[in-house]
């Protein structure tokens, strides 16, 4: 595949652009909502939402049993999961992965009910927003930055009327600038990611900044593909990095 090639204006922007979410990051976690960190309670269900990066090839046979390796898959959740599972031994913690790879918002929003509001989850971590930009490059969907903040908000004002004691965890929608990450995605998935985090801030959910994570490990030198090898679905290394910032964010 034909290697993409980014301007150092691009890459001074997203640098900017990092710096920006670091600072927010680093002055209050709780900006956005106003929310504490996780406390984790007896019996709690953390249950983990998204596309592919999130459902990380797990088996849908398994899912149904919590804390299941398969049913988890081989990436974040899995790993964030097991950390959880062997810090908190005596509080019998259920983890689920219901991540479906393709899945874009309005593919959340139809499965809704069964793969979340009655699940009944204390924490409920979403990452939504690459295929809702991935599958419009490749001309399968035809959504607007519009669309997916009206349709994010519509889901988790849902999810907060139905389980308003759920902490809800937003994570950043993330391309690095390699494999089938193309120069022209640029401006728009900055526009998505924009609001991803508005709607996020809107709602009073935990926001994980994975772009600025991600901008941040490769200004220390570190080539893109050593994190997502095609730009978009993490390696382990990637995965690994995912999990502990969100445990270090979500103070669990």
């Amino acid at each position: 595949m034909k290697k993409t090639k980014f301007t150092r204006r691009q890459m001074l922007h997203s640098s900017l652009i990092a710096a920006g979410a670091t600072a927010m990051t680093t002055t209050s976690n709780g900006a956005l909502g106003d929310q504490t960190k996780v406390q984790l309670k007896q019996g709690d269900v953390i249950l983990f939402q998204g596309d592919s990066i999130t459902d990380a090839g797990r088996d849908r046979k398994s899912e149904k049993h919590a804390n299941n390796s398969r049913g988890l898959g081989y990436g974040y959740p899995l790993l964030i999961g097991s950390k959880l599972l062997q810090d908190h031994p005596k509080l019998s913690l259920k983890v689920y992965n219901r991540g479906i790879s393709g899945n874009k918002v309005p593919d959340l929003q139809k499965r809704w009910h069964t793969d979340c509001l009655d699940l009944k989850p204390a924490v409920l971590s979403i990452l939504i927003g690459v295929n809702d930009m991935w599958h419009k490059m490749n001309g399968k969907y035809n959504g607007t930055v519009k669309d997916y903040q009206t349709g994010f908000t519509a889901l988790l004002q849902q999810t907060k009327t139905a389980l308003p004691d759920t902490k809800i965890v937003i994570c950043e929608p993330f391309v690095l600038p390699c494999g089938a990450v193309k120069e022209s995605w640029i401006p728009e998935f900055d526009q998505r990611r924009a609001v991803a985090k508005e709607v996020a801030q809107a709602a009073g959910t935990i926001w994980v900044p994975f772009q600025t994570m991600f901008d941040e490990a490769i200004a220390t030198g570190t080539k893109p593909a050593y994190w997502a090898g095609d730009g978009v679905h993490p390696t382990l290394a990637g995965h690994a990095l995912m999990g502990q910032t969100w445990r270090d964010i979500v103070g669990v």
